[in-house]
């Protein structure tokens, strides 16, 4: 199993979503986050003085799928994100040693 975590534009969540959800993904976290990337954030003036703004409101969505969906399901992000401009997101692929229904007890590729 594999996790896929998407930093991406917040306009863009609902059209990531629908497309996860059209791949019959089981499920997802979807949370509000703050950072910066190549950009480091732009400046802005407030009563008077510059001041620089470098974290940047995103949305990570974080979904566990089969190794054998990785590649489709990073395609779908890329394809539902990208705008073409700078700001538009990262997406990291990790293992998963485990998972647990914490209701049920079941444990693995069942329990997602």
């Amino acid at each position: 199993m594999k996790r896929v975590t998407a930093i991406v534009r917040p306009e863009k969540m609902e059209i990531v979503k629908e497309a996860l959800f059209a791949l019959k993904v089981s499920g997802m976290t979807i949370s509000q986050v703050n950072g910066c990337g190549n950009q480091h954030g732009w400046k802005e003036h407030y009563r008077g003085t510059e001041v620089l703004l470098n974290m940047v409101p995103k949305v990570k969505i974080e979904v566990v799928v089969d190794d054998g969906q990785v590649d489709e399901v990073v395609k779908t992000i890329v394809n539902a994100a990208r705008t073409g401009e700078v700001g538009d997101g990262k997406i990291f692929v990790s293992p998963v040693d485990e998972v647990v229904r914490i209701r049920t007890g079941e444990q693995g590729d069942c329990a997602v």
